[in-house]
């Protein structure tokens, strides 16, 4: 893959929001033309090089295009949202939206991300090795249709209303989640379609899958406060990541004539 090197140059700014910060939108492009992008500072308009110092070499297609932002950018939102192919590297903290609308390629994030990271994803491959913030994989604001494919993995911990509406995909948190993880989870998904999968291998504060219809849940830590309509339906042993663990099997949200499924761990 030709890579493109993005390295903050110290020029101040409140936030940014840098939808361009895409494979899709770099490949076949010059170094001046991705210098040339446009970004967002408020209601005021500037070029990507006037934040960052750009090198290396675009390809010809998204598929063969990399992006290394080489340092922490928690104010930068929207990098690499909407993207199809290709790899993003970011060397330490972003804003919110990271891989949001995201339908391909892959993008690694070594440090923290804040809310709203890979909403309505439909494919690719999100990883964050630090922690995650609120409304990881859901649904955007007013919309009723959450992650659909892809993964995501948290190697730290998550905030609240992780998977919230989600249609399918997986989502990983390797620490502990706040409150509603999997809210909403199924809902528009048709009567046969399975839904997504939540794997949460630390605790969960409280109302795990509340008003979920379809989908997987498995905790494997504690759940603080059980939702009520949830009903245990089985003790059993249940393979998950080729390893068999003794799980509580729970059915619900009967609130709402769920089908999900609620493993916690025994």
């Amino acid at each position: 893959m030709e890579k493109v090197t993005l390295t903050p140059n110290g020029e101040k700014y409140l936030v940014l929001e840098a939808e361009c910060i895409t494979p899709d939108q770099f490949a076949g492009k010059t170094l001046e033309e991705i210098a040339d992008m446009q970004v967002w500072e408020g209601n005021t308009t500037h070029r990507l090089g006037k934040f960052f110092d750009i090198s290396g070499t675009t390809a010809a297609s998204a598929a063969e295009q990399a992006i290394v932002i080489n340092g922490s950018v928690p104010r930068v939102k929207y990098i690499g949202s909407k993207m199809t192919a290709g790899a993003i590297l970011c060397k330490g903290d972003v804003d919110m939206y990271t891989g949001a609308w995201m339908k391909g390629g892959s993008i690694l994030v070594k440090g923290n991300a804040d809310a709203f990271c890979g909403i309505q994803m439909e494919g690719g491959d999100l990883v964050i090795e630090g922690n995650a913030g609120n409304y990881l994989g859901a649904a955007y604001r007013g919309d009723w249709r959450g992650m659909k494919g892809g993964n995501i993995l948290v190697k730290g911990n998550a905030g609240c209303d992780i998977g919230e509406y989600m249609i399918g995909g997986t989502i990983t948190v390797q620490g502990n989640v706040t409150i509603n993880a999997g809210i909403h989870a199924g809902r528009a998904v048709g009567a046969k379609e399975p839904g997504g999968k939540i794997v949460i291998h630390g605790n969960a504060e409280s109302r795990v899958g509340a008003q979920m219809t379809r989908g997987t849940i498995y905790v494997l830590g504690t759940i603080g406060t059980m939702m009520p309509g949830f009903a245990l339906k089985s003790t059993e042993e249940v393979d998950l990541d080729g390893k068999k663990m003794p799980f509580k099997v729970y059915a619900g949200d009967r609130a709402e004539a769920g089908k999900g499924t609620l493993y916690v761990k025994a």
